[in-house]
């Protein structure tokens, strides 16, 4: 099993001016420390890697809340090492006006106030609303998050299943995508749902069905794709991920081959350049990948260009187009998503600005008719919770989630997976806290 050993936790004190009213500071609820950390974790040889990561040092900019009863939440971001320091220095600029708020008042309308962080007179200069001024946002809405369940006592799915549709609107920022997403369409897409919930609801029952991820990093030698890809078999996984986007087109089309013989015709194979391919090799790549039947191609070019993956979607169908993992916003989202360029939704809640967004764009897709299968780089800690929540209250088709376990046993309700399926979590919160 994979072992991740531990490089730093290194503590900032965080904390900023003190409210002025004692009383208001210690009441139950309200927010009254606020710190980060940056904690980075090396992997064993070649984990990790992809065709353009060849040293990835899973890290995490951590935002870290402490209520008057001394209920301690925390909210993370994901980072691959360098620059982790940074995004933790920015996540505690704008968690700043945050202490002294109470978190129910504070959830009850967090889409103006996510707005408000976001649009910063001076720090969205380094965005906007992109990079690592909106990864740490996304650390500081996930805190928020996770003090919000917690202090309800509940895990995060059922929080947000809880809510009424008007409270869940209030959740999110619709800024820029207001044109094919108002406030109207969202009710309608909630109150459509709303109805069938309970024929859905057997998810949390069954569990929630995973992919593996860790099967083909683009270091691992053919012998051990093989050998991974028969113990994903045999720990119940019927779909599985290789990474591709090698110097040698030929060496990932015969990885795929040796994958598809180890797991059979029925098991679904899905392939991750992660932006490598340039043109024209993106489209010979996509027309032979596609020839090899799997079922999505990942992040086939550059992640900006919307043009780009539409005319690869024509090139690789019946393949799909996958994206998510470098879309850094609801409105980038929103034009790949009009433009027919993705066929997968990838949005992952620690690269957009938190958990409400991931929301608005899981909206966006459904509007679309879009799967939403996030990416969770190792922090499906948080999506199983997300896609418990897209299934039942979105009527979103329930797939896989993607299953990256390497740093599993330092969260301290790590997510389980059984027979190739994430188990619903009861813990209170939103499933980031590290040990």
């Amino acid at each position: 099993m994979m072992r991740a050993i531990p490089r730093k936790n290194n503590y900032s004190s965080g904390q900023l001016a003190a409210a002025s009213n004692e009383t208001v500071r210690n009441a139950v609820g309200t927010i009254r420390k606020i710190a980060t950390s940056d904690i980075r974790f090396r992997l064993d040889e070649g984990a990790g890697t992809d065709a353009v990561h060849g040293n990835p040092e899973y890290s995490y900019a951590v935002v870290v809340l402490e209520d008057g009863d001394g209920l301690v939440a925390e909210g993370s971001t994901f980072t691959l090492g360098a620059g982790n320091d940074i995004v933790c220095s920015l996540a505690e600029s704008l968690a700043g006006e945050l202490e002294g708020r109470d978190i129910e008042s504070l959830m009850s309308g967090w889409g103006a106030v996510s707005n408000r962080l976001a649009n910063h007179s001076q720090l969205r200069w380094l965005g906007p609303h992109k990079g690592a001024i909106h990864l740490a946002l996304a650390a500081v809405t996930n805190a928020c998050f996770d003090l919000w369940a917690r202090h309800r006592g509940l895990p995060l799915w059922q929080l947000l299943l809880d809510l009424s549709d008007d409270e869940l609107l209030a959740l999110l920022d619709l800024s820029y995508v207001e044109d094919v997403l108002p406030a109207g369409r969202i009710l309608e897409l909630l109150a459509g749902a709303r109805p069938t919930r309970a024929d859905r609801e057997s998810v949390l029952d069954e569990g929630y069905p995973a992919y593996d991820t860790s099967v083909g990093w683009i270091n691992y030698s053919d012998e051990v794709i093989a050998e991974n890809a028969r113990n994903a078999l045999d720990r119940g996984f019927d779909a599985m991920k290789l990474k591709v986007g090698s110097n040698d087109l030929e060496r990932d089309l015969r990885r795929v081959r040796i994958v598809r013989d180890v797991v059979g015709p029925d098991a679904t194979l899905m392939v991750d350049a992660n932006q490598q391919w340039r043109w024209p090799l993106a489209e010979t790549a996509c027309r032979e990948m596609a020839e090899l039947g799997v079922y999505w191609i990942e992040e086939p070019t550059h992640p900006d260009d919307v043009a780009g993956h539409r005319r690869l979607a024509d090139i690789a169908a019946p393949s799909m187009i996958a994206a998510g993992e470098h879309i850094p916003n609801q409105v980038v989202f929103k034009n790949f998503l009009a433009a027919g360029a993705i066929q997968v939704c990838q949005v992952d809640a620690l690269r957009v600005g938190g958990i409400s967004e991931f929301l608005t764009v899981s909206l966006l897709a459904k509007h679309f008719d879009v799967p939403v299968i996030p990416h969770v780089g190792d922090l499906g800690q948080l999506h199983r919770h997300l896609v418990l929540f897209n299934h039942i209250a979105l009527n979103n088709e329930r797939l896989f989630l993607e299953c990256i376990p390497h740093l599993a046993e330092y969260f301290e309700d790590p997510a389980v997976i059984e027979d190739g399926r994430y188990r619903t979590p009861s813990v209170p919160g939103a499933g980031l806290k590290l040990r």
